[in-house]
Order: C-alpha cells, then structure tokens, then sequence
C-alpha cells in the first residue's frame, strides 16, 4: 500500500511545488479511513480543509429537510475537492459519503491559503480544477433535463473519467453496479440494463467489478 508521502506526491497539484513547499504539505496533511456509507464531509459545518480521496469512492450529495437525497458527482481515487467552499469561507454547501472503504486525506485551510500564497503553479490547478467542476456542473444540470435513463447513467459513468479533476481514473474505473446506482440515483438493476446495451453499442465494456472505456469522448456525449 502506497504511503501518504508517495500519494501526495503523485497528485497534479503537487508537480509545481518545490521541495520545501512539499515537505511542509506532506508534515501537514493526515489521513484517515472511512468504511462504507461513512460521512466523509457533513453538510453545513465549516469547511478547514481540502479533502482528497487517495484511494475508494466518494459521492457528493445533499439532502433535503423532508429526506430526499439528490447526487451531484461522484469523486473516485485521485480527485480532490471543497477548494470552493474554502475560498469563499462557508459552510459546505453539500455532504461527502464514501460508498466503499476509502482513505481519505485532508489539507488544512492553513495550507491551502500558503499554497495559494506562495505557489503559481498551485494557484493555476485550483483555477482549471474550479473551471472544470463549473463545466460538470452545468452539464450536469442539462442531463437531468434532457435525457433518458441510459444516457443519464452513461454521462454519470463519464464524468468519472475527468483526466483533469480525477487524473488517476486513465480508462478503468473500478465500479460496481450498486455504486453506479448510488451516483446515478437510479437502481441496480436499470442499471445492469443500461450497462448491457451501453456494452452493445460499444460505448463500454463490463468487467468484474470494472467498468473499461475505449471511446471516452463517446462515453462522454452519449445522447446528444
């Protein structure tokens, strides 16, 4: 199992940093292990800190006072997030559940702002990272509106894939039927029928516990 050092070292945020920037994040931020249908982040308390899934899924939701639960995304192995709740100093706006066992770190706000304030090339990650998640979210908005089921769950599937927001995904998301349920919020079992006809047409291929994509652009505008 790769340690925290070596994880934080392979994020893409990380290549800019000099190696003095990088020994204070690595002595700064922790880790820790949540099992599944753990809350990773709660919604509405106050954001100290950017969190990052080193390695498990996590999805972003929030739920409403009469109990319904809506998903935005999901964030697999590599993806970091909250960088726009802390700087805007608010509260969450959404909750984080992890939907496997999953480590998860954590750099606090103090950390964050010295990046900002010392480190270009960190202040141009976050930059493309909340234009990115902007465009996600946009998107996201049109494919509750417009599309059908399947071509819901194949948008779900490739936002996943995001080279820039989730850089460790390449083209084989680790994924099972029931977490695809979860992200999509539809069941398991449309879910295996929208996988099954998504494989016909050779948008993707099912494996054991996996999910292969050889088209990603395909995946990507399914249904438009």
């Amino acid at each position: 199992m790769a340690t925290l050092a070596e994880l934080i070292r392979t994020a893409p945020w990380a290549r800019a940093l000099t190696e003095a920037q990088l020994r204070r994040v690595t002595a700064d931020v922790n880790e820790h292990t949540f099992a599944p249908g753990a809350t990773v982040c709660q919604e509405g308390a106050v954001v100290d800190s950017w969190t990052g899934v080193l390695e498990g899924l996590v999805k972003l939701h929030t739920v409403f006072p009469d109990g319904r639960s809506v998903t935005f995304t999901g964030v697999p192995t590599g993806g970091w997030f909250g960088e726009g709740s802390l700087l805007k100093a608010e509260p969450r706006k959404y909750g984080a559940l992890a939907l496997r066992e999953s480590r998860i770190a954590r750099m606090p706000k103090s950390t964050f702002d010295w990046l900002l304030d010392n480190s270009i090339g960190f202040n141009r990650f976050v930059l493309l990272q909340i234009n990115e998640r902007l465009g996600q979210f946009i998107a996201l908005v049109g494919i509750g509106r417009l599309l059908d089921t399947d071509a819901r769950i194949a948008r779900c599937l490739g936002a996943l894939f995001n080279p820039i927001l989730y850089p460790g995904a390449g083209l084989r998301l680790s994924i099972s039927q029931e977490e695809i349920g979860y992200l999509s919020g539809v069941s398991r079992q449309r879910v295996n029928e929208a996988l099954q006809r998504l494989e016909r047409e050779g948008v993707l291929a099912v494996e054991y516990g996996a999910i292969r994509v050889p088209d990603l652009a395909r995946l990507q505008g399914y249904g438009s």
